[in-house]
């Protein structure tokens, strides 16, 4: 891996970390649970993942650099989005008591919304990176691509912004 995993994670994963971190804190001062201390877990848990999936490519022979391995660089950047996601799906399941009603709750949630299009949306854009002949061959090709890749930016800022328009 010749050190792209570190560059890939600290590229889209630093965030997370710090994320993590927070809702450690959170957890060791007792207070009650939120939103963001379960989706800041779900952060902290998906770190991994990109890792174990970056290293069985590998050694299943896959062209990590071409069109076939564009998928690597969307779990480094956004691993932590989709276990934000479960977390805050399991955590409005226990709020609301039914999978139904967390259901609703998340789909009328900004932040949790904002990240779904994010994971939805990213691979293709990363697939059509490397169709139009992007590949990361070097350690800043590999930043880039995992930086551009990495809009885990904008669900708090949709969460900001709804705020304000609410006047909360």
């Amino acid at each position: 891996m010749a050190g792209q995993d570190l560059v890939r994670t600290l590229s889209g994963e630093g965030e997370s970390i710090l994320e993590g971190i927070y809702s450690i804190r959170q957890r060791f001062l007792g207070g009650a649970s939120t939103m963001a201390e379960a989706y800041g877990w779900g952060k902290l848990f998906g770190l991994a993942v990109p890792w174990i999936i970056d290293l069985a490519s590998r050694l299943a022979g896959v062209n990590v650099y071409g069109v076939e391995g564009f998928y690597i660089p969307y779990f480094y950047a956004l691993s932590d989005q989709m276990g934000a996601n479960i977390s805050g799906m399991l955590f409005l399941r226990r709020k609301e008591g039914t999978w139904l009603g967390a259901f609703n709750k998340y789909m009328h949630h900004p932040v949790m919304v904002a990240s779904l299009a994010i994971i939805v949306i990213v691979p293709f854009g990363l697939l059509l990176l490397r169709i139009y002949g992007f590949s990361p061959t070097t350690q800043t090709f590999t930043a880039l691509e995992t930086i551009v890749a990495n809009l885990c930016w904008i669900p708090p800022v949709v969460g900001w912004y709804v705020q304000r328009k609410r006047g909360i």
